[in-house]
């Protein structure tokens, strides 16, 4: 039999005893510590001294980091598909990506009729499986938009609804040694699971072949299904390499709960694997991480060399063809179809990706934080998308000071969350889905902005990888030029995979909502400009205006007063609430992560083609501006303006300090529209502005750059550019073109 190349890996098979209910997880966590790729479990729900597998699995995963998790096997009658579906998923997701499901048809029938389960013949029982896969993988299927009905004759869903997907491809492992099985195998699984014990001489060669032939006439390649292996602990290392370079087997579990024998076998992987490696270089194995089948390998984009993925990439990239690339063709607003995702999970992982980028620098490129965006440039059509979402890191270093650290692929929702108890909050954004990688690197405008600043007001550190691969840190004291660079354009600079801050104190608050009615809209903005600046700094917030309805156009504004006395919050609205007619009016006392929360949405994204949106900031909200702002609603080219607040505390730190230069304004402005028509109103506000924030800002080119950084500003970023990206790999989100000559001395 051939050897199928698959990574060589190593497992424990642990009984699941309720008689001392700590070992097996105690087992689980020492499999880790010694080196196994996998911990597996008994799993017999009839059994009254066994523990429920599904119950140790979840626990074991809290205990562990690293090493993946598999039922060994699940008993598939007493365990309904589709809600064994949604468990493995839960757990995937939970556990970042470490679950696979190992799946036995029964057995043991007089147990499981006594537990409520169905008896079946050999026959139905391999019926069964079949119908589960198809309910399992169906409920997985979260790009099909239809509801999933399978009216099998052991298991049925009638409109059931999909998903969640898991994290990362869970692979279904099948315990089986009849050939029926064995086809099933072939033709809709991913791994086969028998144990040594269990078989004759000759069963495993004559199992191999069954399993390719079937492989093959569901035209799949045989080298898609993984082959396990159970095996005894007395199994030595000559019939390992047998095993592997003769056989095919690349995944041997262990059996047996004895912590010595568990430390022995462990001993024995490494000079396995050498001996194993050998033996491919011999004979020309190229070892291959997950393999695609040739529906799949279909969706794959010229130019992109899919196989010289690192090992530690391949396994988790996301091509065209995989079932989790539906996450990758829409963002918030718009749409996309990249030819390849990578998934790193650590900063040496990230230093691999932007290898891979350096290799493929002629594909657009993406990096992808999380959640949501505005222009949606995370994602791209036929390039390369790098999504640091694992590095989802939000960890308090400090509840005293407030400095906490923060990963890239963290949402402001989950920090806000997580810094609620201890009395702390980062102004980030008005949205709590937004990722924490793409607004920390350009601004963040949000619900304090006029009491506490930017979110890059508090950043004191960042660690970033570069173009070159190098990971570096950047603070007030190391890399200096790149830390200011960071702060306002960051995205020209590298991929930062940490960011380090200091929170500010932050107890209870109000909440105000208020709909005005803006017919005069000119006036109804002008006094609003004035009453936003005038009020105490407390008080910050936005108000959106769209389209005239029946000939009335409302305002709707939301404010956040930072103080927790109800006769305070009322003096600092009371001014803003009399410029024009209320219409409603709500206001609430809250907490900063209920505020974040309410505007956090967790399901998937919908985002299809290409969003239009301009950006601007303004020092006042002038007579002259809020008439253009006014006349550009009424042509009805834009459905949606927003004013975001911006002024106070943000204003207190030098246009110089930052790459956002933007310092002096008091508002920003955005607005979404369609059509010509919409860009050339929105150059009738130009004039009236003093700068732009490009995270709402979709246009592309020149003129963008230079209305966001003012002349000295763009001078140094492209100096920089030049030291940090010469080559310009990061070029896909405002692209800062290096300079040819040096630029001395900072931005005024």
């Amino acid at each position: 039999m051939p050897d199928y190349g698959h990574p060589l890996r190593f497992g424990s098979f642990i009984t699941p005893t309720a008689a001392a209910p700590r070992r097996p997880v105690d087992l689980a966590v020492l499999s880790e510590e010694l080196g196994y790729d996998l911990a597996t479990f008994q799993d017999h729900p009839y059994q009254p001294s066994f523990l429920d597998t599904w119950t140790l699995m979840s626990y074991a995963a809290a205990r562990t980091e690293r090493i993946q998790l598999a039922g060994n096997v699940l008993n598939l009658p007493l365990r309904p598909p589709a809600v064994l579906a949604k468990s493995v998923a839960s757990l995937d997701l939970l556990s970042g990506g470490r679950v696979a499901l190992g799946l036995g048809a029964g057995g043991f029938w007089d147990a499981i009729e006594a537990y409520g389960g169905t008896r079946l013949s050999p026959g139905e029982a391999v019926d069964a499986l079949d119908e589960a896969i198809t309910i399992i993988r169906g409920i997985w299927d979260t790009s099909d938009r239809s509801v999933l009905a399978v009216d099998g004759a052991h298991h049925r869903v009638r409109g059931a609804k999909r998903g969640p997907a898991p994290a990362h491809p869970a692979p279904i492992w099948l315990g089986a040694l009849k050939p029926r099985m064995l086809r099933l195998i072939g033709r809709a699984a991913d791994g086969w699971l028998p144990s040594m014990p269990c078989l004759q001489p000759g069963d495993l060669q004559r199992g191999m072949g069954v399993i390719d032939e079937a492989a093959r006439e569901a035209g799949r390649d045989p080298a898609e299904v993984v082959r396990l292996l159970n095996i005894t602990p007395d199994t030595g290392a000559d019939d390992l390499v047998r095993l592997a370079v003769e056989d095919g087997v690349s995944t041997f579990v262990v059996m047996g709960d004895d912590e010595g024998g568990l430390r022995r076998f462990a001993a024995l992987t490494g000079e396995v694997r050498d001996r194993v490696a050998e033996a491919r270089d011999r004979s020309g194995v190229r070892e291959r991480g997950r393999v695609r089948g040739p529906a799949s390998l279909a969706g794959r984009l010229p130019g992109i060399r899919y196989d010289d993925l690192p090992p530690e990439l391949a396994e988790r990239a996301v091509e065209p063809g995989d079932p989790a690339y539906a996450r990758y063709r829409s963002s918030y607003l718009r749409g996309g179809a990249p030819g390849l995702v990578l998934r790193p999970q650590d900063v040496a992982e990230v230093q691999a990706a932007v290898a891979v980028a350096r290799e493929h620098r002629r594909l657009p490129l993406g990096v992808l934080s999380a959640g949501h965006g505005i222009s949606g440039r995370s994602l791209n059509h036929g390039g390369l998308v790098i999504d640091v979402g694992a590095l989802d890191t939000v960890e308090v270093l400090d509840p005293d000071t407030g400095r906490v650290r923060l990963g890239p692929g963290a949402r402001w929702a989950d920090v806000a969350r997580t810094l609620a108890p201890h009395g702390l909050a980062i102004s980030s954004g008005d949205y709590g889905g937004v990722g924490v990688g793409g607004l920390a690197t350009a601004g963040g405008i949000g619900w304090f902005a006029r009491s506490h600043g930017l979110t890059i007001d508090h950043l004191t550190a960042v660690e970033m990888v570069l173009a070159d691969g190098r990971a570096v840190r950047a603070s007030a004291d190391e890399e200096p030029h790149l830390f200011w660079a960071v702060r306002g354009a960051g995205a020209n600079f590298g991929i930062a995979t940490s960011f380090e801050l200091t929170a500010h104190r932050v107890g209870t608050i109000a909440f105000a909502q208020l709909a005005f009615d803006a017919g005069d809209t000119a006036t109804f903005l002008e006094r609003w400009g004035r009453k936003i600046e005038a009020a105490d700094r407390s008080v910050t917030g936005q108000v959106i205006l769209g389209a005239r309805h029946g000939g009335q156009r409302i305002a709707q504004a939301m404010l956040v007063v930072d103080a927790d006395d109800p006769d305070t919050v009322v003096e600092r609205l009371q001014p803003i609430a009399r410029i024009a007619p209320l219409l409603q009016q709500q206001v609430a006392l809250t907490t900063y992560d209920q505020v974040m929360g309410l505007y956090s949405s967790d399901g998937p994204q919908q985002g299809r083609g290409e969003p239009h949106t301009h950006s601007g900031l303004a020092d006042h909200l002038s007579p002259a501006l809020a008439a253009e702002v006014a006349d550009l609603l009424d042509a009805g080219t834009s459905s949606f303006f927003s004013i975001r607040a911006v002024g106070g505390a943000v204003a207190d730190v030098p246009s110089g300090a930052t790459a956002y230069a933007g310092r002096s304004a008091a508002f920003s402005l955005s607005g979404f529209g369609t059509g010509s028509g919409f860009d050339t109103a929105w150059e009738r506000l130009v004039p009236h502005l003093s700068g732009s924030y490009l995270s709402f800002e979709t246009g592309t080119g020149p003129r963008w750059l230079e209305r966001a950084f003012p002349p000295a500003h763009l001078a140094r970023l492209r100096d920089l550019k030049r030291r940090y990206d010469p080559t310009g790999l990061f070029r896909d989100n405002f692209f800062i073109e290096p300079a040819s000559d040096a630029v001395e001395g900072p931005a005024a």
